[in-house]
């Protein structure tokens, strides 16, 4: 992975202080996807999607 590419939590982490969310928000926001994250058993997006 490239200094460029950045994990998808960091790069959510920034956009949120973008923003001036507060810490509470970026804590639930981060809590949130890491468990829609694990409960999907980690699959990429191009796997979620709909079967054709």
């Amino acid at each position: 992975m490239t200094e460029d590419k950045h994990r998808l939590l960091d790069q959510l982490r920034q956009v949120i202080r973008i923003k001036h969310y507060s810490l509470r928000t970026e804590e639930s926001y981060i809590n949130w996807i890491k468990r829609f994250i694990f409960f999907h058993n980690k699959k990429p997006p191009v796997e979620m999607g709909e079967n054709k």
